[in-house]
């Protein structure tokens, strides 16, 4: 299980030219580390991606193809910064293109008509970001780039972990011999966007091999522990109160929007003690659990392991002073 993060990112080539690139950060079914970090990047991505719909609006509103702004947001949902596929879809429904391809080749294309973009991060930005926080990062579709080599050997240089070498049909393709010179994993990825474009390759639907998926999993695993212990860490270190029954934190664990991922905080009394807990997930490994127990004995934390319903939980919790 692990959390994806996606960054419709930019790249500049030596020739000037900023370049779409697309980032995707695995992270463990614990999250990221540094969560408020990351969520605070991403509010601004968000806020960006809200701007850049109303822009294209606004521009499809000139070329005599309206659509409402409470069309898109319906579309893309409670909570859904919207994209050009809600647009796309908008279009659909008000009767301006036959189907969701037509909007794309006609209007919301890259450098389109009705084309705004986004306040994306530069693409080593986004690898960086990715790395700090506990994810892995790969480099998605290549073969969608004019030139990846310079790419690659870019993001390679601030920390690039994978690149998706296998397409729809299971079969590597070139950037193949490109992750092997370079030393990166090969992923895979089919692409999904829900255009409703026959060629599109199905979600879920791209065969990795198994060896693709050990060697991932080789790189993954340090480096989502050590976002866990960076967790283990803070909760070690914070300061924790009670304010109408609800566990706040002063510094780390300051809201529910503090934690991502299969992780709970919360507090209970034991022996009239009020204690601070986090549950961790239920797909650690034994071996994973093994190295986090050393990890709470040097932090002087309680640990327990918990069976709930066939599910087994890491309970890591401290009293509250």
């Amino acid at each position: 299980m692990c959390w994806l993060l996606w960054a419709n990112s930019l790249i500049r080539s030596k020739s000037g030219l900023e370049e779409p690139v697309h980032i995707l950060g695995y992270y463990s079914c614990c999250g990221p580390s540094r969560w408020q970090e990351l969520e605070a990047v991403l509010a601004r991505i968000r806020e960006g991606r809200h701007q850049r719909a109303q822009s294209m609006i606004s521009k499809l509103k000139s070329l005599k193809k309206p659509v409402t702004w409470e069309s898109v947001t319906m579309l893309a949902g409670a909570g859904v910064a919207p994209g050009r596929l809600h647009i796309a879809r908008a279009l659909l429904e008000a009767g301006h293109v036959c189907n969701l391809r037509e909007a794309f080749n006609k209007y919301l294309y890259d450098g389109g008509p009705a084309y705004s973009p986004g306040c994306e991060l530069p693409a080593e930005d986004a690898v960086r970001l990715i790395r700090d926080t506990g994810g892995v990062s790969a480099l998605a579709h290549p073969w969608s780039l004019k030139d990846a080599l310079p790419v690659v050997k870019k993001l390679k240089e601030v920390g690039l972990h994978a690149i998706e070498a296998y397409r729809g049909d299971g079969k590597v393709n070139v950037f193949a011999a490109l992750a092997d010179t370079y030393e990166i994993l090969k992923l895979g990825g089919s692409d999904f966007h829900g255009r409703g474009d026959p060629d599109e390759t199905k979600l879920g639907k791209v065969a990795l091999p198994l060896l693709a998926i050990r060697d991932f999993l080789e790189v993954a695993e340090p480096i989502w522990m050590s976002a866990v212990k960076e967790l283990l860490n803070c909760f070690a270190e914070e300061k924790f109160y009670i304010d109408s029954e609800r566990l706040t934190g002063t510094k780390f664990f300051t809201g529910p929007e503090s934690i991502r991922g299969d992780v709970s905080l919360g507090h209970i009394v034991d022996n009239e003690r009020s204690k601070a807990f986090l549950r961790l997930s239920t797909w650690l490994t034994e071996e994973n659990r093994q190295a986090l127990q050393d990890v709470v004995s040097k932090l002087q934390l309680d640990f327990q392991i918990v069976t709930q319903d066939e599910k087994i939980f890491c309970i890591v919790s401290k009293e509250i002073n």
